[in-house]
């Protein structure tokens, strides 16, 4: 398993990652609309270089915001190792804060984030809603059966830099 910035793997094979697992590299969300294989991010691949797992991540002053962390193996290790290379990666920029949104009915997500010191912050009721209307493909029930309509916001603080008040 190796972490790479994904800015050396060909932009192609980051498009075509994105498209295998949400229909398109565009990802909508309520802090915006974004085109995950243009961002900045981290990726696990294989000895074969395929990529196995990738997040990206936007940085604004001292907030990091996850845009989508995906990884093809489950329970291997690869979410929480880009988890904590972008953790890294803020820490070393001094950000204090990332924060990610995920929707209702991804329970494994939440569970995945708060086990990981991630809380949650903010509820955005009929989000996906909205986002449908801007991307079609979003389904109206997860695989779970629960039905996909809000979005939640979580938050990891890291740091303040002020008092040096550091989270390891």
């Amino acid at each position: 398993m190796k972490i790479i910035d994904i800015k050396g793997i060909d932009k192609q094979k980051v498009t075509d990652f994105f498209t295998s697992h949400w229909g398109s590299p565009q990802m909508v969300v309520s802090s915006g609309i974004y085109h995950c294989d243009e961002l900045d991010g981290y990726a696990v691949t294989d000895e074969k270089s395929k990529i196995i797992g990738l997040i990206t991540f936007i940085e604004d002053g001292s907030e990091c915001e996850i845009i989508s962390l995906d990884s093809r193996i489950e329970n291997n290790g690869i979410g929480s190792s880009l988890i904590q290379t972008v953790e890294e990666y803020c820490k070393t920029r001094q950000i204090n804060r990332i924060k990610l949104v995920t929707t209702n009915d991804n329970l494994h997500a939440l569970s995945f984030y708060q086990k990981r010191g991630y809380e949650l912050e903010a509820l955005f009721p009929k989000a996906v809603e909205k986002a449908r209307k801007l991307k079609s493909t979003i389904p109206l029930k997860a695989d779970n059966g629960i039905p996909i309509r809000d979005e939640l916001q979580l938050v990891k603080r890291l740091c303040d830099y002020s008092f040096n008040n550091c989270v390891s």
